[in-house]
């Protein structure tokens, strides 16, 4: 695997930015908010991934307010629902809407009780609906999840049961099927190393038991394959710009040898897998607010983003009697895998 700083070009370059949050809709990256130094900002950027192009387009309709460590949700490749966020001394939970064929921004009703005002929360889509888990409301970390139906915009709380995290914001979340894997974090004043799997289907919540503490907030998390690719973040006493892979069949921490120059340590950042390419948008180490963008190139790991038939195992950090199976149903997953290479 190789690092290199992506060498762009357009009319409008954007901002220095922490915060924002990007999509992947087609080929296209979307780029939304996020803040610098001097304030938040509601302007959407669209960057073209194969000719390194940005691009500042109009848009139309009821467009949101300037904000950072909202959540931006991509459903049915096409439409992108931005809910929360804040824009420093205020907290939202408002939900937007962006049609990308348009590029017209909505603001659509619900009905039911949403959440309350966060940021720094994550979000996914999953049976037409959007699930919301954690953030902060300005005075305590949450650790509620709620739902928003697609098909009647209703919201609801959903009523978890099992291991539920730790109130914590500034996590990562990835769906793999019916599993929702949340991982590190703060409450404002602890830095998280755990992990947890939310069954979306059962609704029950699972810590899982992975071999090693990383502690990790405003960390990105990519699934590629088999693997989340964990990258920078703050660990409780400095920025970071390391690159670390937890093996999603056995629960383990990993790391591979990586060339070329790395971005300066830094959290706050967005990040995205396009083909066999990763890609890091912005972020802040501290004391400055980046406009960079770095790419790191799978290389010899490109076949990683192709291994899509495999089974997570909860592991659960208090159950030991069934290690013996865990470890044999591991191990056939990992040779079916390498079999796959």
């Amino acid at each position: 695997m190789h690092w290199s700083r992506a060498r762009v070009h357009g009319q409008i370059p954007p901002k220095e930015l922490r915060a924002q949050t990007v999509n992947l809709v087609g080929e296209s990256v979307y780029i939304f908010g996020g803040c610098d130094t001097k304030g938040c900002y509601n302007t959407l950027y669209i960057f073209d991934a194969d000719t390194m192009h940005w691009s500042q387009p109009k848009t139309y309709g009821s467009i949101p307010p300037p904000c950072r460590a909202h959540s931006s949700t991509l459903v049915d490749n096409k439409r992108l629902y931005v809910f929360g966020g804040g824009d420093g001394p205020h907290y939202f939970n408002e939900l937007y809407m962006l049609d990308t064929d348009t590029l017209t921004w909505s603001n659509p009703q619900t009905i039911g009780d949403k959440p309350c005002r966060r940021r720094a929360h994550t979000t996914c889509v999953y049976n037409n609906c959007i699930f919301v888990f954690g953030g902060g409301d300005g005075v305590q970390a949450l650790n509620d999840t709620h739902k928003l139906d697609l098909t009647e915009m209703r919201w609801e709380e959903v009523k978890t049961t099992g291991q539920i995290p730790i109130a914590r914001g500034y996590h990562t979340s990835n769906l793999i099927k019916s599993q929702f894997i949340v991982y590190g974090g703060s409450d404002g004043h602890e830095c998280f190393s755990d992990v947890h799997v939310l069954d979306l289907d059962t609704r029950e919540w699972v810590k899982i038991d992975v071999n090693r503490a990383l502690p990790r907030l405003s960390h990105t998390a990519t699934q590629v394959g088999s693997y989340l690719f964990v990258i920078g973040g703050h660990d409780g006493s400095r920025y970071s710009c390391d690159v670390v892979m937890l093996n999603l069949v056995t629960w383990s921490w990993e790391t591979r040898k990586i060339y070329g120059i790395p971005p300066a340590g830094r959290g706050y950042h967005a990040s995205l897998l396009y083909d066999s390419r990763l890609f890091v948008f912005g972020g802040y180490d501290g004391q400055m607010v980046f406009d960079d963008i770095y790419i790191l190139d799978l290389s010899t790991c490109a076949y990683l983003p192709q291994i899509t038939d495999f089974q997570i195992l909860l592991r659960r950090a208090d159950q030991d009697e069934e290690e013996g199976d865990y470890e044999e149903h591991a191990s056939q997953q990992m040779q079916q895998l390498q079999l796959q290479q």
